[in-house]
């Protein structure tokens, strides 16, 4: 999957909480959106989800994360099978290709 930084953002509207944003993401996105974190940045709690763009090499990526199996790391594969979307309490968003 091709994710359209651009594009996207041309069509997210102005959001005004975390639930609101989540909510548009996960009606773009369905399964592909996955919340991973949570945390509190300069006072306000944020929210880090992944859009899976290769749920093989995501998989496999997460697994060996939580000691569950060995990675070739000779390849971006991994940090290319994912996008991570900060969305803060408010609905503001940022994302990283």
């Amino acid at each position: 999957m091709n994710l359209d930084i651009n594009e996207l953002v041309s069509r997210m509207p102005d959001f005004r909480s975390h639930e609101e944003a989540s909510a548009w993401f996960s009606s773009e996105f369905g399964g592909q959106f996955v919340q991973k974190d949570h945390d509190v940045s300069e006072g306000k709690n944020v929210y880090y989800y992944h859009v899976i763009k290769n749920h093989e090499a995501y998989d496999r990526y997460m697994a060996y994360l939580m000691g569950e199996g060995k990675l070739d790391m000779g390849s971006m594969e991994p940090f290319e099978s994912y996008s991570t979307i900060e969305i803060s309490e408010d609905g503001d968003v940022s994302i990283s290709l």
